[in-house]
Parts: C-alpha cells; structure tokens; sequence
C-alpha cells in the first residue's frame, strides 16, 4: 500500500491528471481569482496576478486607466505568478497631498510596500482555495473515468453486473495513489510558484525608491488660460470631426477659428440648436490628446492653448463632449496605406498601430484625470468614431483616387477592426471614471442615402473626405443629447 503512490506517479492516468492540474488548474485559478483592493497614498489599487505567459520569467505589472499597461523591471518573477497592480482613478485628496509633506514622505515608500505585499497574501489565500476546489473537481472526475473503464474491462465476458466491491477491490489503490499524487504534486507546484513570487517580490521591491516607480511618473495638468468665460451650458473639446470641416464659416470670426476650422454648424453648434443652450466650440482640426487636448497645438500658423486649459476658465459647465483619437494614432497614414498597396493586412502595420495605440492609452489616462478634476464637475461624455466603410463597399469612395488600388473586403475588415480596437481604449477609460459614452452611427461610403439629405460622410470627390457632412454632424449631435437631458438647462 505504501508503495502505491510511487507506482502511480509513473501511470499515464496520473501523470495526465497531475499536468492537466498543474497547466491548466493553475492559469484558471489566475483567471478565476478576483484581485484585492488596498489603498496607497489615497489612491484606489487592486492587486492580483497578471495572465501567464510561456516565459520562464517576467516583471511585475502596473495597469493605469484607461488600461495602459507598465512592466515594474525592479520586480522580476520566475513562474506563472507575476503581481499585476491596478490604478485608477486618481484621487485627489488629503492622503494624496500628505505624501509631499517631508514628515510623512520618509515612510510612504515602506507602507506601500507593506500593504501591496498584505494585498497579495490575500489573494494568493483565496487562490488558494479555488485551486484546491479545482483540483478537487478534477481528481473525482479522473477517478470516475478511472473507474468507469476499470468497469468496461472487468465486466467484458461476463453475462452479469460486476459487484460494486470487488470494481472498489480492483481499483482503490490505484485511486487513492492517484488522488494522494496529484494533491501533493499540485500542491508543491502552487507553493513553489507561491515562493517564487514571494522571492521575486521581497527582492524587487527593496529597489523601488520612490512611489512613481510603482505607481507611475507625475503627471502636470494644462494650467487655466485665457480669460474667464461665463454664459455657456457646456463646451465641446476634439478634432476636426467636432470642429465640422468644409461646414459655413462661424460668424466674426475669430483667429483660433479660422485656424482650426471651425464651422458654424460644428458639433458644438448643433447640440446647441437641438438643446437651446449656449454650446464653446473649442475643437480644432488636427488636434490630438498631446498636442490640442493637453497640450498646446500649432495650427494654421497660430501657435493655440491646450483645449483643457482653456476649458478651466469656462464658469459654470454642465456638460462636456470630447471627441478625439484618430489623430492620436494617425489614422490618415493606415487610410493611405490601405490604398496604396493591395494588400495592407501585414503586421509591420499592425505592429505599428499597436505601438500608436499604446501612446493614445497613456495620454488618455492623463486626459481622464484632467477631465475628471475639472471645476464644478460637468458631465462628460465620450464620443467614439465610426466606421467609414461598410464590409461589402464598392464604389469610388472605397476605389479610391487615380492609381490607388481599390479597398478589398480584407482591407475594410482591417480598418473597422482597428477602429473597434480604437474605441476600447476610451469606452473602457470612461466605464471605469463614470463618464458617459456617446456611440454615433454615421452611415457609411458607399451606402445609399435617402433623397434629399445627402450622405453622413465627405467623399473623396469633397474638400475633407471622410469628415462628416452637416447631416452626419447633426447624428453625432443626436447620439450626444440623450446624456445631456438629466442635466438641467441654464435658461
């Protein structure tokens, strides 16, 4: 008997078991594990196991809103579990201002440290369990099959119903052999990943001299610029899909509005019209997060403030529409690549827009916060972009201009699965502040429109292809509206 389990560990039923616990047990109690909440500084974290991976070993994680992932080099891992923090949002509060104070600085370090590592000793508690339940379900079901074809053989030959005592005296031992096998091998292979992660952590995190090395470099807010502004209900802040390329111009005026563009049926304008409040226009072709949004932006020869400055000394907000991120990631260049060559789903393109889009997390994260910190706390909500062709489109919009070659089903399938891929980034970013999220549905190229109205979207043959038309303005304006109604007016 007491050689039982060492037989069974060279059995091909155990040996299948004990993997199947090991590889697959251990990736789904990481999966199925939630993370544990702590506070840092004042700061909301969750701390937890980021996915595995096939390497041997890999750093530490920290995620920031909206999602962008940051490897921590100090903390190298070998084994499947590699601590992941989760940041966000960021809170401005007394905890947060006490960490510059020099008296309490000294021991801001050490308290993170103790309570990041409190945080993961909770989890891997609680994964723990769910891994011993794991192999728990999948040791009885091994044995049920173990028993199920021990049954099949004994019972080949024989016109009546094996016994149920003499299946149990035929194949205890090989089951409690199996069970006693994979219960300690799955058991040591957790407490050995368990340890690893301990030691990588304790030896790590003593290199960490500072709280932007676990939580990330500071980030400066746009100052308040220009004169303090009153009489507007909300303000739109984007691109030139806000601004409203190719519409009439804005009556008197101004440079920054001849400069960007903008139109006097621009975003802006139309939930004006369709709310009868005041709307700022403060969108400007071009515009990026870093550069228009957060930053300030050269445009038309004028050198102009970062739109959220700008937004600061507006008194009185209730609302405030941002559209933004094509620009972030260039998107012109994939729409001209696209047609360019005949085929442009290889992955030098795709690997280049997962770098821009990485870029565009970073600098949204920012932009969630100023947004978040705004005076008086207007209402924010989101726009997302929208899809310039159908899947099946054929016409001259998707034929392109002379000498390119025609957009193919393949080609237009990539450009809405970057597009999807575009719009997680801010979707996931806000769901997260609790800002609201506007999804407008422009008709595309290539489709046919009702007589009289004309198409959503600028064409080819137009001065701003692939802008929106005054109608396609007045969709966007619509889908914005609905989240603007639990917001009262200001007469």
């Amino acid at each position: 008997m007491s050689l039982t389990p060492v037989r069974e560990a060279r059995s091909l039923p155990t040996l299948l078991l004990v993997l199947f616990c090991l590889f697959v047990g251990i990736p789904a109690t990481v999966a199925l594990t939630p993370d544990q909440e702590i506070t840092i500084a004042g700061q909301h974290l969750t701390v937890g196991v980021r996915d595995p991976s096939l390497s041997l070993s890999g750093p530490a994680q920290l995620v920031q809103i909206g999602n962008t992932a940051y490897d921590i080099p100090a903390v190298q891992v070998y084994g499947p579990l590699r601590p992941q923090l989760a940041l966000g949002p960021v809170q401005r509060n007394a905890a947060a201002t006490a960490v510059f104070d020099s008296k309490t600085n000294a021991t801001a370090v050490s308290t993170a440290i103790a309570t990041i590592t409190k945080g993961y000793l909770r989890w891997y508690g609680c994964a723990s369990l769910i891994l011993l339940g794991f192999t728990a379900a999948a040791v009885a079901g091994a044995c049920f099959l173990r028993m199920l074809f021990r049954l099949r053989r004994l019972s080949r030959g024989q016109a009546e119903p094996v016994p149920l005592a003499q299946l149990w005296r035929h194949t205890s031992r090989q089951l409690w052999g199996m069970v006693i096998v994979a219960v300690v091998v799955t058991s040591l292979g957790w407490a050995a990943a368990g340890g690893s992660a301990a030691y990588g952590v304790a030896n790590g995190l003593p290199g960490v001299h500072s709280l932007s090395d676990l939580v990330g470099t500071s980030y400066l807010s746009p100052s308040p610029v220009g004169k303090t502004v009153h009489g507007y209900s909300g303000a739109v802040i984007g691109d030139s899909r806000a601004a409203r390329l190719s519409g009439p111009a804005v009556a008197d005026a101004a440079p920054d509005d001849v400069a960007c563009g903008r139109s006097a049926d621009s975003l802006a304008a139309q939930i004006g019209g369709l709310t009868g409040q005041n709307w700022l226009n403060l969108a400007c072709s071009g515009a990026s997060i870093s550069q228009g949004l957060s930053g300030p932006q050269t445009q038309g020869g004028q050198v102009l403030a970062a739109q959220v400055g700008r937004l600061k000394q507006v008194k009185g907000l209730r609302s405030v529409v941002v559209v933004i991120g094509p620009n972030d990631v260039y998107w012109g260049d994939f729409l001209r690549y696209c047609y360019g060559v005949a085929d442009c789903q290889d992955r030098l393109s795709e690997g280049e827009f997962g770098y821009r889009l990485t870029a565009f997390d970073s600098d949204y994260g920012n932009l969630l916060q100023d947004l978040n910190d705004l005076p008086g706390h207007p209402k924010i909500i989101i726009t997302t972009s929208y899809d310039v062709f159908t899947p099946d489109a054929d016409c001259a919009d998707s034929h392109g201009p002379a000498g390119a070659h025609p957009l193919s089903p393949g080609d237009i399938r990539r450009l809405a699965d970057m597009n999807q891929q575009l719009n997680e980034v801010p979707t996931s970013g806000a769901e997260k502040y609790g800002f609201a999220v506007a999804e407008p549905q422009l008709t595309p190229l290539c489709t046919p429109t009702q007589p009289g109205l004309g198409p959503d979207l600028q064409g080819l043959a137009d001065a701003n292809p692939f802008h929106p038309t005054a109608v396609g303005e007045l969709k966007m304006a619509a889908a914005v509206v609905p989240f603007l109604r639990s917001n009262p007016t200001n007469g």
